[in-house]
């Protein structure tokens, strides 16, 4: 066995404007996790999760999305 080593190439330069895309879609990711920071989690059956996520499906929803319905829904923000 020899005791060569192969060097690995210089890092290629970055593009600012990949960059600057990536640090845009970081901005609106952060906006979404403030409007919704609480988790909730549920125990359901498969057959239910199956279910929920077919009806979620069906209207083109995901099932976080329509969960988060349902829920303001039933439970609408009290006004004072």
């Amino acid at each position: 066995m020899s005791s060569k080593r192969i060097g690995i190439g210089a890092r290629p330069l970055t593009d600012p404007n990949a960059e600057a895309w990536i640090r845009q879609g970081a901005a609106v990711d952060s906006g979404k996790a403030e409007r919704y920071s609480a988790r909730l989690t549920l125990d359901v059956t498969p057959a239910l999760r199956t279910r929920i996520k077919l009806a979620a499906f069906n209207r083109g929803v995901t099932m976080t999305e329509m969960l988060r319905e349902v829920l303001e829904r039933q439970f609408p923000e009290a006004t004072a």
